[in-house]
């Protein structure tokens, strides 16, 4: 402890960056918790519910069905419906243009824990370059001190682990949120291949009605 408080006192403008890096890993790791909390969605029961309005033709139905579900969820499905009644033959490039906005809310300030992550470790490496630094200049000031030697590389390391711990703690996060949102991506992909697979059916019964008409 005397020695935590020792490397405050004298290391305190090289620690105070990551010091600011931990407080930003924690409020986006808070901040991206809560969003993708509230975001969550059933969506295998959602999926077959959407699946008998669409059999139905019913897209108020599926529509009503998108609010009720809420959330980035019920808005893609929401714009999915939209699409469908508008454009059929443009339903997939239109639906990705609607996934890809929704999948950058998805990762809004995840970038920010992937540059702590990778910056985190290399301003604790500074930080302890700048006490040996100060440690060799008081030694050939000093003299040979073996308790002030001890003093300040022990110090000098506290940077070093401090670095690598909020680095280790934002690479943790990243990598999770990004498999979160790697697991939504897949919920889009569900969304946008049943409302595909209606359109090509469609399409068929319209090619083998105007083929029956010719003959």
């Amino acid at each position: 402890m005397d020695l935590l408080l020792h490397s405050i006192q004298l290391d305190w403008p090289v620690l105070l960056p990551i010091f600011l890096c931990s407080l930003a890993t924690v409020a986006v790791a808070i901040d991206r918790i809560a969003f993708y909390k509230a975001n969550k969605r059933n969506v295998i029961e959602f999926i077959p519910r959407l699946q008998k309005e669409l059999v139905k033709n019913n897209l108020m139905g599926a529509q009503n069905l998108a609010v009720q579900c809420g959330g980035i969820i019920g808005e893609v499905t929401e714009e999915a419906v939209r699409i469908f009644s508008e454009q059929k033959k443009g339903f997939s490039r239109s639906f990705d243009i609607a996934s890809a906005l929704a999948t950058r809310k998805l990762e809004h300030r995840l970038t920010i824990l992937g540059t702590i992550g990778g910056v985190a470790p290399f301003l604790g490496l500074f930080g302890t370059v700048v006490r040996i630094l100060y440690t060799f200049q008081d030694l050939a000031s000093q003299g040979n001190q073996s308790a002030a030697v001890a003093m300040g590389i022990g110090s000098a390391l506290i940077a070093t682990a401090f670095g690598l711990g909020v680095a280790i703690v934002a690479v943790v996060c990243y990598n999770s949120f990004q498999s979160t949102v790697r697991r939504f991506e897949d919920d889009f992909q569900l969304i946008k291949l049943l409302f595909l697979s209606f359109a090509d059916s469609d399409e068929e019964a319209a090619l083998q009605s105007k083929s029956s008409v010719a003959l």
